[in-house]
């Protein structure tokens, strides 16, 4: 990097040696929105020109159609949802849809890449998250104000940092590629570990559990949603924090609590509905949605059972849960058979040996403090260091 930053650095010294402008995006590109397209009109419109929606990465493809809105290079970003101020490049016949803006950059002026990079930078930190929907829109992105180098400058900017995403890209997939593995022999041994003979006895999943079904508080009385303590989970706390959890992302004021009962602490949640096949073990008193019912040890079974032990079995029990689905309009487990659910009773050393094996198993895969997942970390860091460094200029002031 040193090689680079020095010929960045003559190009600043020769083109701005004085610093740069800092321009509002409303002054230097041309701002579109997407439009609503449905399943329906993709259907009906069937052809090759993708379609993009709300993207989680570059792969964010809605569907294809036989038109095209746009044709050229182009950034665009997510408006709403949880992917709000997401930037992305598209170099193309496109199409967007209503969640989506697009940006294209005045000629002569702004490399599109350029743009691309520098709201990486600075676009999430628009993003107003009120009401539980965050957004970021076209009034509030043409405020935004981004160094704008000379053309020169600019360029070898983007050269830099093509040539680093690149390479990051190139190391991700490595690394990927080594997680999946592990994570395949972590589940192969996992499945190994929990598979037990017909010596050992089982108990169906109502004898050892007492059973809590999660609901959601009227969302019409404010006094259940504000200065919540409470936490209320959901399948969004699965998908962002994992499958041991402390704490959720909504909570919900003690009012709202039926019976002034919540569920207990070290308590496992099992999605029965909508997203079947998914579950967390949670450590704290709680309650959740309708999707979820949750589970806790009886009393006479405390001393017998380990928590973490039935944590770990129940990725069996989600297994079952989507092989086990009634026939409906709405997606559910089949509840009958749910409590049917054998659990093997093993002796509480023998659950202890196997958590502490898969403890370790998991962590490797999963823990982004250590392993795998940490390297895929640093690597992101690391390019998000060189990115902001190479983007920081001296505001011009005339």
């Amino acid at each position: 990097m040193i090689k680079h930053q020095s010929k960045i650095e003559k190009l600043i010294i020769m083109h701005c040696p004085k610093g740069v402008e800092f321009k509002e995006i409303g002054e230097i590109c041309q701002i579109n929105r997407g439009r609503v397209m449905s399943k329906d009109y993709l259907r009906n419109n069937l052809g090759e020109y993708p379609v993009y929606s709300s993207q989680t990465g570059n792969e964010g493809v809605f569907g294809h159609i036989k038109t095209y809105d746009y044709d050229g290079e182009y950034v665009t970003w997510t408006t709403d949802g949880a992917n709000a101020g997401s930037v992305f490049y598209h170099n193309g016949k496109f199409s967007i849809t209503n969640v989506c803006g697009l940006l294209k950059p005045k000629e002569n002026v702004l490399n599109t890449k350029y743009l691309l990079y520098s709201l990486g930078v600075v676009a999430k930190s628009y993003v107003n998250a009120g009401m539980g929907n965050p957004k970021l829109m076209s009034n509030v992105m043409e405020k935004i104000k981004i160094p704008i180098p000379p053309l020169p400058v600019q360029e070898e900017i983007v050269k830099i940092l093509n040539s680093f995403t690149e390479l990051e890209a190139e190391l991700e997939a490595e690394l990927e590629a080594e997680l999946e593995a592990r994570d395949k022999q972590y589940k192969h041994y996992r499945l190994r570990l929990l598979t037990f003979g017909e010596k050992v006895k089982r108990l169906p999943l109502e004898e050892v559990f007492n059973f809590k079904n999660g609901y959601t508080p009227s969302k019409a009385n404010i006094e259940y949603w504000t200065n919540g303590t409470i936490p209320w989970f959901r399948m969004d706390d699965i998908r962002e924090n994992g499958c041991v959890l402390n704490d959720s992302l909504q909570h919900v004021n003690e009012v709202a609590v039926k019976g002034k009962r919540l569920f207990p602490a070290n308590s496992i949640i099992v999605a029965t509905s909508a997203t079947i096949g998914e579950h967390a073990l949670v450590t704290v008193p709680h309650l959740s949605n309708q999707r979820f019912v949750s589970l806790s040890i009886k009393p006479k079974f405390q001393d017998k059972i380990n928590i973490k032990f039935i944590h770990y079995y129940f990725y069996l029990l989600d297994v079952w849960c989507i092989q086990n689905v009634t026939k409906s309009s709405f997606a559910s487990v089949d509840m009958t058979g749910f409590r049917k659910f054998p659990i093997p009773i093993v002796d509480i050393k023998e659950q202890e040996k196997i958590i502490l094996v898969l403890d370790k198993l998991n962590a490797l895969v999963n823990d982004i403090s250590i392993g795998l997942p940490a390297e895929l970390k640093a690597r992101r860091q690391q390019y998000e260091y060189y990115r902001d460094k190479l983007l920081t200029f001296k505001e011009y002031v005339s």
